[in-house]
């Protein structure tokens, strides 16, 4: 079967969009996000540069595809280490779930530092990538929901004077879990996020030796702040 112009253009644009992303990210490790141009990609890629303002019409643009691309790949590793520990104790498949985001950080940590690093100078990120951000702290909160469904959940201490934020936080993104949970869940997801971007960004030289120890002993932490068993503690 012969392929349509219109088909024929649609591939041809896929491809370009990619190769642009491609390119962008190389740019990303390295010069930063911050120094990224549209003009200095184009001319990599032998485009004129007006032509790449019709697949990016600025560079906030690009960076917002490059932002989306990031999260939706983290999201989908962490959803994968979800998938993979089911019917393992919740303490395993938090712990599954926190390595498969600090494997992905380490591999991509450029990328990493694009989502979870310093802002960049001039950018704000749009509502659009809120669904994208939202799914690895979902993988979490499910590991979270799952063990309370299952009665294995011991929900945190809360006091009083965080009583009112907590239910306002649980109403907002979990509202099916006991009040108490949500700031724990805000606080080790902050925590996890900071406990990685040390490694990633070279913070734990000459600090921390044993780092998948370190880590794995951290996460169990974690763990208990949020309510669940660590992953070798007795059922």
């Amino acid at each position: 079967m012969t392929s349509t112009p219109h088909g024929a253009r649609a591939r041809a644009r896929i491809e370009i969009t990619a190769a642009i992303k491609e390119e962008a990210r190389r740019r990303l490790a390295e010069e930063g996000a911050a120094e990224l141009s549209l003009r200095a990609v184009a001319r990599t890629l032998g485009m004129a540069s007006s032509a790449i303002y019709r697949y990016f019409p600025s560079r906030d643009d690009l960076l917002t595809a490059l932002i989306i691309d990031a999260y939706d790949s983290l999201g989908e590793t962490a959803e994968a280490a979800l998938q993979g520990s089911a019917g393992a104790a919740p303490g395993e498949r938090w712990a599954a779930v926190c390595e498969a985001i600090r494997g992905w950080a380490l591999a991509h940590p450029h990328e990493y530092a694009l989502i979870y690093g310093s802002p960049v100078p001039g950018y704000a990120a749009p509502a659009s990538t809120v669904p994208a951000a939202a799914r690895v702290a979902v993988a979490l909160i499910d590991v979270v929901r799952d063990a309370h469904r299952a009665g294995e959940l011991d929900v945190p201490a809360l006091p009083g004077d965080l009583e009112s934020e907590a239910a306002r936080m649980a109403a907002d993104f979990v509202p099916d879990l006991p009040p108490a949970v949500a700031p724990a869940c805000v606080a080790v997801w902050a925590q996890l996020l900071g406990l990685i971007g040390f490694e990633v960004f070279g913070q734990f030289t000459r600090v921390v030796e044993e780092r998948d120890a370190f880590f794995r002993h951290t996460v169990a932490g974690l763990a208990r702040t949020v309510g669940l068993r660590p992953a070798d503690a007795a059922s």
